[in-house]
């Protein structure tokens, strides 16, 4: 009766050695299946966020900008300093509409986003793609030219997801 009862004892005791190593396999399995969900989840969603993070910081900066040639248009600075500040301020105003309007059009040529900044050396943009063939990047290449008057060796197109 005692050897029975050993018997059982072993039993009983493998049985949940083997119930705890099973328990442990299918625990790392799952983390290691959500933890790669919950990264390629985390990626798509920074670089969705991507677009609007970053007009967002492009406004406020260049509400920023706009606030500080206000104060020097407002301040007691002298008149050369005024109408300097008055000529980067329509300057700025009208860089941000030309860059406005040629995002729009290219969502408008079917892209589903772009982000267009300019500046004294190249003309940046950033269109939600994985990739783009050679018809597409023409086709911004050839917006972007009309829009900011600028030769084609001054733009810079990034396809980003």
């Amino acid at each position: 009766m005692k050897n029975l009862s050993k018997k059982k004892k072993i039993i009983i005791l493998t049985v949940m050695i083997a119930l705890l190593l099973v328990t442990g396999y299918v625990n790392v399995a799952l983390n290691s299946s959500l933890s790669a969900k919950t990264e390629s989840v985390q990626t798509a969603t920074t670089n969705a966020n991507f677009y609007s993070a970053y007009r967002l910081e492009r406004e406020n900066t260049r509400t920023q900008e706009i606030q500080f040639y206000d104060s020097i248009l407002t301040s007691t600075a002298s008149a050369e300093a005024k109408a300097e500040a008055e000529s980067n301020k329509l300057a700025l105003i009208k860089q941000i509409e030309k860059e406005l309007v040629t995002e729009g059009i290219i969502r408008g040529k079917g892209f589903e986003d772009a982000i267009v900044t300019s500046s004294s050396a190249n003309v940046n943009v950033f269109i939600k793609a994985a990739e783009l063939t050679e018809l597409e990047v023409a086709q911004i290449a050839s917006v972007v030219m009309q829009q900011l008057q600028v030769e084609l060796d001054k733009i810079i197109i990034i396809p980003s997801v």
